[in-house]
């Protein structure tokens, strides 16, 4: 057996046995210095390759950073009423009207075909900004963020 590996107990010698017969190949390719070489040769592309990625998102990040300083968020929730499409405005005024809503409530409303497209849009609006939510039992309710 190869004096590198210095097995604990017979089951752990048995298994090592096992191991360096079955890779014998493999273990003989270790002590070629030309396949070594071609080893590091790979490892030293991938290392590269990975290192070109990461400069890339970096230099994505920074661009994303600059962009968000220039356009600082004002906050205000008219303004951003204005850039929506004209169903969420809809929407919003639908919500302003009755105070608070469910998804079920939109579904009815603008005859979506199931819930799920109408709590869709709530939840865009929420994430917005512009609606906040509250779960009460099982149903969630919708109100307009003043």
């Amino acid at each position: 057996m190869d004096k590198r590996y210095k097995p604990i107990g017979k089951e752990s010698e048995k298994f090592v046995s096992a191991i360096v017969e079955r890779h014998s190949d493999i273990i003989e390719k270790l002590n070629d210095p030309v396949f070594l070489g071609m080893m590091v040769s790979q490892l030293l592309e991938e290392r590269e390759n990975t290192n070109r990625l990461i400069k890339n998102l970096m230099n994505k990040i920074e661009r994303l950073e600059a962009l968000i300083k220039e356009k600082p968020i004002t906050g205000k929730i008219e303004e951003t009423e204005e850039w929506l499409p004209e169903i969420d405005k809809e929407i919003v005024s639908f919500i302003k009207e009755r105070k608070r809503v469910t998804a079920k409530d939109v579904k009815n409303k603008f005859k979506y075909k199931g819930t799920n497209a109408a709590s869709a849009r709530l939840n865009r609006l929420c994430n917005m900004g512009l609606l906040t939510k509250k779960q009460v039992g099982r149903k969630v309710y919708f109100t307009y963020k003043k």
